[in-house]
């Protein structure tokens, strides 16, 4: 168990549901526990995703206010295109897209679908290239590769 771990509120009552999805979309993970709650639902969920445990908890109508919001999010780092489409299909179904990665998913959680090689195209010394590949990625909703590499090379 790691020290620190990531608690999620639903007031909705869907936590369970939310596992469910999530360990539907990332291939690495599983529901760990549930802990027993009213009327047969978890009251919670721990669940781990790529190594990382999360706390899906039932909190319901206590604290209405507690809402998710795209000031936190969940940054996926993708090497391939067919990562970064089965994680933007799958996680913004239901859900909204926005510029540049960003989506959130049909629960209110904020994802970036990112491809590692959008670091390193934005972060090359030479300052042109990187400009033309932020510009490309400010045009974009989904991330594509081959057009960040594209404008990235000037062609």
């Amino acid at each position: 168990m790691d020290k620190i771990q990531t608690f999620l509120w639903f007031t909705n009552g869907d936590a369970e549901e939310a596992a469910n999805f999530y360990t539907s979309v990332f291939t690495h993970s599983k529901i760990v526990s549930r802990m027993p709650g009213m009327n047969g639902k978890p009251m919670g969920l721990t669940v781990s995703i790529e190594g990382r445990e999360f706390i899906l908890f039932n909190g319901g109508p206590m604290n209405p206010d507690w809402k998710f919001t795209g000031a936190t999010s969940f940054f996926i780092n993708c090497e391939t295109q067919q990562e970064v489409d089965h994680y933007w299909n799958k996680l913004s179904e239901g859900g909204r897209t926005d510029r540049c990665g960003w989506l959130t998913d049909r629960y209110g959680i904020t994802w970036q679908v990112v491809p590692t090689v959008l670091g390193k195209v934005l972060g090359d010394p030479d300052r042109a290239k990187a400009g033309r590949a932020m510009e490309a990625m400010m045009k974009m909703t989904k991330l594509d590769i081959a057009e960040l590499e594209k404008a990235h090379a000037g062609n």
